[in-house]
């Protein structure tokens, strides 16, 4: 006997054509008792796969299947002429066997389709992210591209870098969490993030601000289980596709600066920190100041460093001397030594404002060209 499936199926919004011939297999199983085969179950999958594909949910599909076998389930022989109740008990177990199997098998087939697409998805993700970072691509193109993922290129945007001890991956944990709670908070604003060599990056529009500094806590303090940030470092805002790019490297550059200078705060504005490119900009010149002024430093007992740490820790300290000696951990009168010395050797008084300007600023140049330990 065959039975067609019925135009009802299609009732909720997914085409009756992905019943295929299930109509046909449930009148076999009321005849026959039988399972699905094999290749009957390929099919079903496949199925599944296509109504993914075509943007129909799991929820459509299983309704689909259910209304049909409601449908059909008193014209089905074994149900409508049965020989007693128990064959119609039996041909019932085998329909809702059937029905079991049938679904399982679309909703193998649904999520084939639905983990491929999110494997796709997500290259195309990344090969945008590595062209954006990196300022690769047609910048028309880009733009383009960027609008799929979110983003509207022609306003300013901000990039927010974070780094901590465990390095970050599309599927840490922690990546997870903070893009759940940037979702459950902000919705879908002009946002993006994603991870490139080990660090978590976010991409947010100048005027969504508040969105990044958002980032900054829950990467600095995700919760616990979940590893804290070491330094978050936030871009200036720029216009354009290249802004983004340049934004980008201005965090990645306050990291950098951040680890070379032991900076101690945990999150960083590129924009307090523009002295340090400048003060690098001619590599040649600074070496000289740190050769000219910090070079008599080491013939000190204990070399150049315990010096230059002195010199940092009563910048940092505002010149309290009894600060200083605090974050140093010696007495003021072995601080008040360091400095003699420092004046002995240097000619340089840390007490006078011009040549304390001048150490401050060589002590800089030393820490960010590696200096004693690198030679210069």
């Amino acid at each position: 006997m065959t039975v067609r499936a019925g135009t009802a199926g299609g009732q909720g919004g997914i085409p009756s054509s992905f019943l295929g011939d299930y109509a046909q297999l449930l009148a076999e199983v009321s005849q026959t008792g039988r399972l699905p085969r094999r290749d009957e179950l390929d099919a079903l999958r496949a199925l599944g796969e296509q109504s993914a594909e075509s943007g129909h949910g799991l929820r459509e599909l299983f309704g689909l299947y259910v209304r049909e076998t409601r449908r059909l389930w008193s014209t089905l022989p074994g149900v409508a002429r049965p020989a007693d109740a128990g064959e119609r008990a039996r041909t019932g177990d085998a329909l809702l066997a059937a029905l079991d199997a049938a679904v399982s098998a679309l909703g193998d087939g649904h999520e084939r389709a639905q983990r491929i697409a999110m494997r796709q998805e997500e290259g195309e993700r990344r090969e945008f992210i590595d062209d954006l970072l990196y300022g690769r691509s047609d910048l028309g193109r880009l733009a383009e591209r960027a609008q799929r993922f979110g983003l509207q290129l022609a306003d300013a945007h901000s990039v927010a870098v974070a780094v901590s001890a465990e390095k970050y991956d599309d599927v840490h944990p922690a990546v997870r969490l903070i893009q759940r709670e940037l979702l459950g908070r902000f919705g879908e604003v002009d946002v993006l993030l994603s991870t490139k060599e080990g660090r978590l990056v976010c991409i947010a529009a100048s005027s969504e601000r508040r969105v990044l500094d958002v980032f900054a806590s829950l990467a600095e303090k995700p919760g616990p289980g979940y590893p804290d940030a070491e330094r978050v470092a936030i871009g200036r805002a720029h216009s354009g596709a290249g802004g983004v790019v340049r934004s980008y490297e201005e965090a990645v550059g306050a990291l950098d600066l951040a680890d070379r200078l032991g900076l101690q705060p945990v999150r960083l504005n590129a924009s307090e920190l523009l002295v340090f490119p400048v003060l690098l900009r001619d590599r040649e010149a600074m070496a000289d100041l740190v050769r000219t002024v910090l070079e008599p430093l080491t013939s000190a007992r204990g070399g150049a460093e315990p010096l230059l740490e002195t010199l940092s820790e009563c910048a940092a300290a505002g010149y309290v001397n009894a600060e200083a000696a605090r974050r140093l951990g010696v007495s003021v009168r072995t601080l008040s030594y360091r400095l003699e010395r420092i004046r002995l050797l240097t000619g340089y008084d840390p007490g006078d404002a011009l040549h304390r300007y001048t150490l401050e600023t060589a002590a800089m140049g030393a820490r960010l060209l590696g200096w004693p330990s690198n030679g210069l």
